[in-house]
């Protein structure tokens, strides 16, 4: 072999060696979000799954890839992009969106890792066997949603302490919905308050709903946990000030753009939570190993401006024990 030949060899060889390499490197892995609503009005709660995601030291288009579903608030769709996310075989999939997408992965996959956030009791769900050693492949967060109904119910009666008919919104395709009227119900039996249950599972069932609360004289309106009704946040705000109508919520979201009250755990810290979750599955943990994880520290916060609107005086014993009051 003459010296151009072997420098020539030489040369072919360090232009195959690394592409050979590349090609036996491990794939990226791929995270299956699937939720019932869209992107736009979920933003800054996918933002903080990637927060949480970035703390394992996973960073969307470096070492991780995201296949996002979205359900655009018809959850008769969830079924098909569940199985999608199975076919394309993803190493774990996310539902922060509730347990109705929750319900839909599990029964399109027994092995694919599922992290979801939920209201409710997963347990009672069927999503783990117990909050300490959840079992099958589901884990994640949850916020038992009787603490919290109790809680704003009895905020409502604080500030309105005349009022005796309290109107519930719930999304009945959610099934959350039952177990959580059955909680208010509980609640609103020990000041001697009535309760009575609106549905709303669209964008047109909300602006059809008031009327009703209006005609049936509520004194005031409890807004269930529900991705449609995050994504509507703005449209039940303009309605129940229209309406004149005071309102708790279920996260500050609400209350920063102009609702009156909100209690409960904060949302961007529950999805950066399941972004944690999510990242310590690729590392090699299993979800039946991982407790589900409750919530400890949840948020009061009042409009003060939105109360004056609604004529309103807020006693000064229940500004004292808010988290954050909003002039």
């Amino acid at each position: 072999m003459t010296r151009r030949e072997f420098i020539t060899l030489l040369g072919g060889a360090a232009v195959v060696w690394p592409l050979s390499a590349r090609s036996q490197q491990p794939a990226m892995p791929v995270i299956g979000f699937l939720d019932p609503e869209s992107l736009e009005p979920t933003a800054h709660l996918v933002a903080a799954f990637r927060t949480g995601l970035s703390e394992i030291g996973y960073i969307e288009g470096r070492n991780v890839t995201i296949e996002f579903r979205w359900a655009y608030n018809d959850r008769d769709r969830l079924p098909d992009l569940a199985t999608d996310l199975v076919r394309r075989r993803v190493t774990v999939i996310a539902t922060p969106g509730g347990i109705a997408a929750t319900l839909v992965a599990k029964a399109a996959t027994a092995t694919i890792p599922i992290v979801f956030m939920a209201s409710g009791d997963p347990v009672q769900a069927g999503l783990a066997m117990s909050l300490s050693r959840p079992g099958g492949n589901t884990t994640g967060v949850s916020f038992m949603t009787g603490e919290i109904a109790a809680k704003q119910v009895g905020l409502m009666h604080e500030l309105i302490p005349h009022f005796g008919r309290l109107a519930v919104l719930v999304n009945p395709k959610n099934p959350s919905a039952e177990p959580l009227t059955r909680d208010v119900q509980a609640a609103a039996l020990t000041i001697g308050c009535q309760i009575e249950v609106f549905a709303a599972n669209s964008n047109r069932d909300i602006d059809t709903v008031f009327p009703s609360l209006v005609q049936k004289r509520a004194d005031g309106l409890l807004v269930s946990p529900d991705p449609l009704f995050t994504a509507r946040r703005a449209q039940l705000l303009i309605l129940a000030t229209h309406h004149r109508l005071p309102a708790v919520y279920f996260d500050r979201v609400f209350t920063d753009i102009g609702g009156l009250m909100s209690y409960g755990a904060n949302l961007a810290e529950q999805y950066r939570q399941v972004g944690i979750y999510v990242g310590r599955i690729l590392k090699g943990e299993k979800p039946s190993d991982l407790p589900v994880i409750r919530p400890t520290k949840f948020e009061f916060v009042i409009n003060l401006q939105t109360a004056r609107t609604l004529g309103l005086t807020v006693p000064a014993t229940l500004l004292a024990t808010a988290d954050e009051v909003i002039e």
